[in-house]
């Protein structure tokens, strides 16, 4: 049974940006839209200073994408003013986290411009739609429409059809690892291109509906990230429940390929496209992003799996205060180009070991 204990507890500087805390998650008792509302504005307040200095350097367009309900997202594109408008690029379709809950395009304004510049690809940033008032599986179907929409308006955004990648950080990690799944054995997305690579950034890949079943019975007993993080800060226990009971889901199947991609078989995971895993140390959802990759690597897909050491989950929104800021970020970068270089599968599992800090 896999015990994957050594990679938790906090850093010394995690516990120095605790200390400026005024509570280590959410007010869950505040009225959702308010907690909402409270947290997109944050988030868009943070990024558009940022992107005071970025925006200089990328041209940025809006896109409507009709969803199969016959409503419709928004999306946002960001290209690097470097690159020649007639040049195809890679394109990285990017999912945003916030517990199905939290997000907005313009919260995520700075995130999309910088790994455009880093890269030299292009970046499609989804606002797909949040609950409370649209429940599971609606987010999964909108990013498979945006996935869609992406390669029917591929010529529009200056894309390379071959290279287009799919990631996600937390909930939007989840959408990623689902769709690449549903396409790749034939659930979803038929006709299109294959994926060039996955980008998974603290992600759910397991209900907590059906935890034991899925992952608990896989890791030694008192030893796994839901007992170990319980209270972690950020995202403890009731945090991720909270997230969970808006979804309203229903009983879950442990083998869906929409919330238990976890689950999913060795037969299926075969031929997935190079996957990067960014797994936080101090995180409840630690042990199933590791054994996901495990699955993964032991099953002849290419993995680069970074373990960011005492810090929680969501920890880049400190940013210069944590230096795992810069690897979450040199995690996302170094891992599109890895992706990008077609490596070859080694079969083995290794963590890359980011921190303690």
């Amino acid at each position: 049974m896999a015990d994957f204990s050594q990679y938790g507890g906090p850093s010394t500087e995690w516990l120095e940006v605790e200390k400026t805390l005024p509570a280590l998650t959410f007010d869950l008792s505040t009225p959702v839209k308010t907690l909402q509302q409270t947290v997109n504005g944050t988030r868009e307040e943070a990024s558009a200073k940022i992107m005071e200095t970025l925006n200089p350097k990328v041209h940025i367009l809006n896109h409507t994408i009709p969803t199969r309900d016959g409503s419709s997202i928004e999306a946002r594109s960001y290209r690097p003013v470097t690159k020649k408008a007639s040049e195809k690029l890679p394109v990285y379709l990017y999912f945003h986290g916030g517990g199905f809950v939290f997000g907005t395009l313009s919260g995520e304004d700075a995130a999309s411009a910088a790994t455009a510049i880093a890269t030299d690809i292009v970046v499609l940033n989804v606002n797909y739609r949040h609950t409370p008032e649209h429940t599971f599986p609606t987010a999964w179907y909108d990013s498979q429409d945006s996935f869609a929409w992406l390669h029917d308006h591929i010529t529009e955004l200056g894309g390379d059809p071959e290279k287009v990648l799919v990631g996600g950080v937390s909930a939007g990690g989840q959408l990623t690892a689902s769709l690449v799944l549903e396409k790749h054995i034939g659930k979803a997305l038929q006709g299109y291109p294959d994926i060039a690579g996955q980008i998974l950034i603290i992600p759910c890949v397991a209900s907590p509906a059906t935890y034991d079943e899925t992952v608990g019975k896989k890791l030694a007993p008192a030893k796994g990230s839901y007992v170990e993080n319980k209270n972690a800060p950020i995202l403890p226990e009731k945090t991720v429940q909270f997230f969970v009971d808006l979804l309203k889901a229903g009983p879950v199947d442990p083998h869906d390929t929409k919330m238990n991609v976890i689950n999913a078989t060795p037969d299926q995971i075969r031929g997935l496209p190079p996957t990067v895993f960014g797994i936080a140390g101090l995180d409840p959802l630690r042990d199933e992003g590791l054994l996901y990759a495990q699955l993964l690597a032991e099953n002849g897909v290419p993995t680069n799996v970074r373990l960011f050491k005492g810090v929680p989950h969501g920890h880049r929104r400190f940013g210069p205060a944590l230096k795992a800021s810069k690897d979450w970020d040199e995690c996302v970068v170094q891992g599109i180009q890895w992706a990008l270089e077609k490596p070859k599968a080694s079969g083995k599992f290794e963590v890359q070991v980011k921190g303690p800090y």
